[in-house]
């Protein structure tokens, strides 16, 4: 009798172990050099939204897209999805898909502690991502055009921007520990 369970367990293998932050982070700022280099701009995933918000407005009511002076900015190059921004956030997801496979951690989950349902958690995190979304539009940039590109050409802006997230990210870390204790 062939048993399924036994016959999944011996083909899984075991998760490749992490990269050491300090290797993966050498190796994300010769990303960012090589960025400047070959792309002459730093790296940031806000703009590919707003380019993708400009090609759906542009779509719908071209006569509307045209006169919202924010629209314009992404659809003066005649293709925004085109642009670097949009193909930089679709390579970050092939890529992460990439590594994951490669590093066998690929999987359909939802990661939560045990103190809180999965639904809740889902709520929590939309919640959040969409104050990060609406902050990083505000603070003209996400956490990757203002903390790595920033902080990369030394502007006071984006430090103050880093500092503000790690004070904001311990205190809020500090609040809702419980949910993942």
């Amino acid at each position: 009798m062939h048993d399924a369970t036994n016959t999944s367990l011996r083909t899984a293998r075991a998760p490749d172990p992490y990269w050491s932050p300090y290797v993966a982070g050498f190796v994300l700022g010769l990303v960012l050099l090589a960025t400047y280099l070959v792309a002459g701009r730093g790296l940031g995933a806000t703009g590919a939204f707003s380019a993708l918000v400009a090609t759906i407005a542009n779509a719908v009511s071209p006569e509307a897209a045209q006169a919202n002076p924010v629209h314009v900015r992404y659809l003066e190059g005649g293709a925004p999805l085109l642009e670097f921004l949009p193909l930089l956030v679709l390579g970050t997801f092939v890529g992460g898909w990439i590594g994951a496979r490669t590093a066998g951690r690929a999987r359909l989950g939802i990661d939560r502690g045990p103190s809180i349902g999965a639904t809740p958690r889902m709520v929590l995190a939309f919640a959040g991502g969409s104050i990060v979304a609406v902050g990083a539009k505000i603070a003209l940039g996400c956490t990757s055009g203002q903390a790595l590109s920033g902080a990369a050409i030394l502007n006071a802006g984006s430090l103050v921007f880093m500092l503000a997230v790690f004070a904001a990210g311990y205190a809020v870390a500090y609040v809702i520990r419980r949910e993942w204790l």
